[in-house]
């Protein structure tokens, strides 16, 4: 009976690979002085009494580098959803032109691309963290299985399998960090 104990490996694999998707979810929202549709999506606007994402409420657009339009479908929701874009810290002025709110991107000084890499920085600590509490569930879930009878080699097996794929995902995330941060200081 002892010997049937297996540690799910594969759920904390894909609970490792959660963490690195929102790190690059998070990575896509930071502005790099180039325009992104995936800039706008985490803006909510109060759309018919609830929280409603931008590009919900309008097409979002990217017709050249450096410029985002936004055809919000509701006359009524312009103004919402040009405040929303004004108190959601993007640092963009939005301009409006009849439904269109057109949000040009202005090139990013030395001081704002350094304040990026920093808030870059401050998403892969939060990725890290993440994956390494992953890791600790894992060798929770081998201590609990040591305790069951599991054979100390099948311990040290599990253990080391569990390490790996978490380095692995370090690895994975100071990549992306290395990635993200030359983007934004490319000029």
């Amino acid at each position: 009976m002892a010997d049937d104990i297996e540690i799910d490996t594969d759920d904390i694999e894909r609970r490792m690979k959660g963490a690195m998707d929102s790190l690059r979810h998070e990575f896509s929202s930071l502005r790099t002085g180039r325009a992104s549709a995936s800039m706008v999506d985490p803006i909510m606007v109060d759309a018919y009494g609830s929280p409603t994402p931008l590009n919900q409420i309008g097409t979002v657009n990217v017709p050249e580098p450096r410029m985002v339009t936004i055809n919000v479908w509701d006359k009524a929701l312009v103004g919402k959803a040009e405040k929303a874009i004004r108190e959601s810290g993007l640092g963009i002025n939005p301009q409006l032109n009849g439904t269109i709110i057109m949000l040009p991107i202005p090139e990013l000084n030395e001081e704002r691309r350094r304040e990026l890499t920093r808030v870059a920085a401050q998403y892969a600590e939060h990725a890290r963290v993440a994956v390494r509490n992953v890791r600790r569930d894992g060798m929770d879930q081998i201590k609990k299985a040591k305790a069951k009878g599991m054979a100390e080699d099948d311990q040290k097996f599990w253990e080391v399998s569990v390490q790996e794929l978490t380095d692995k995902m370090i690895a994975e995330v100071d990549k992306a960090l290395e990635a993200k941060q030359a983007e934004i200081m490319q000029v």
